[in-house]
């Protein structure tokens, strides 16, 4: 009883900071999240893939952390930094340091003063930046480019990534010795598809986000949890966020989401699909594989594609000649020629 008390309490305490979760296998990651949050200093690493709520979870584990609480969260989005400029935004710059620099601008790091800096995709860190970022978390100083004063910062950092890095140590492709000061308080966030105790409390939290646009949700049937239960979703909380403002978009009435809804649903995602598709396309990147599968020449590619369309349309579209030529919008002595060349015969 008293192990029951205390996961409905960890699960409450971080459903009111956005973290929602009903799942038994988020427990000991929740009660890690906690413990780590209390000790201020500890450097965190989270990995799941994306969509799993890591960047929830940072934020959470900054919310509970008492020393660290008011002051700054800052996200670096480490997949999407500018090289030209990555060192400017993670450590500021001096004025006149390069061109453009109009003034001193302090980076991310010193913007996180006291507080917490998530580095986010951080498997995606650029390989000239990892000394440097190593260089930060075992000294707690920060060089500002263009200047050659070391400035002191106190920031706990907490990493992300969407990928294991352990694979990516044995393979050259990160530093071994940032990911270990990385590695100190490591928490695995499980897919969704392995956390099917989650959909309830999960998709109740997404539709109550959007209740102002759609109304009010309060329960999701028991046939729809059965449903997801029984089929692996295939993607994370974004992906379900996605599927349940599809849902609420196309329900007419009721204030429970039902397997109607969420067939209706997929439904409306296969036909936007259908309708954003682009032939070409998908035809290009299909011949594309082709050319470098075979290694066959570009022109010799499309002539063997040409020789193919005109096969189909004689197969397909009516006996005589001038059929065949007004189906692919051309003239029949064009088409004689084709096929001749092709050593092609409709008769």
């Amino acid at each position: 009883m008293a192990d029951k008390l205390q996961q409905f309490e960890l699960q409450e305490t971080f459903a009111r900071l956005g973290f929602v979760t009903g799942s038994s296998l988020m427990t000991a990651v929740l009660g890690q999240a906690r413990k780590a949050a209390e000790a201020s200093d500890i450097t965190v690493l989270l990995e799941g893939e994306t969509g799993t709520g890591k960047q929830v979870l940072a934020r959470a584990i900054h919310e509970l952390d008492r020393k660290r609480r008011s002051a700054p969260f800052v996200t670096v989005h480490c997949s999407t930094i500018s090289e030209a400029l990555a060192e400017s935004e993670l450590f500021g710059h001096q004025r006149g340091a390069f061109s453009g620099a109009v003034s001193d601008r302090k980076g991310l790091f010193q913007a996180a003063n006291h507080g917490t800096l998530l580095l986010d995709d951080v498997n995606d860190l650029p390989s000239y930046l990892q000394p440097k970022l190593l260089d930060v978390v075992q000294r707690g100083v920060v060089r500002a480019v263009g200047s050659d004063r070391e400035t002191r910062v106190d920031v706990r950092i907490i990493a992300a990534c969407n990928q294991p890095l352990e694979p990516l140590v044995r393979e050259g492709r990160f530093r071994s010795d940032l990911y270990h000061r990385l590695n100190v308080v490591k928490l695995m966030l499980p897919p969704l598809r392995e956390r099917s105790g989650d959909f309830a409390e999960v998709m109740l939290s997404l539709a109550r986000r959007h209740s102002t646009l759609y109304g009010p949700i309060e329960s999701i049937d028991a046939s729809l949890l059965a449903l997801l239960a029984a089929r692996p979703f295939p993607g994370n909380i974004r992906e379900l966020e996605n599927a349940v403002q599809r849902m609420l978009f196309v329900k007419t009435s009721g204030s429970s989401l039902s397997v109607a809804d969420w067939m209706s649903q997929a439904q409306t995602q296969v036909k936007n699909e259908s309708a954003a598709a682009d032939p070409y396309e998908e035809a290009a990147n299909a011949m594309w594989k082709v050319i470098i599968q075979l290694g066959i020449p570009y022109a010799e590619a499309f002539q063997e594609i040409e020789k193919r369309v005109l096969e189909a349309a004689i197969n397909t579209h009516g006996s005589t000649r001038r059929e065949i030529a007004q189906k692919l919008h051309t003239s029949e002595r064009t088409l004689y020629y084709k096929m001749r060349s092709h050593g092609l015969s409709n008769s």
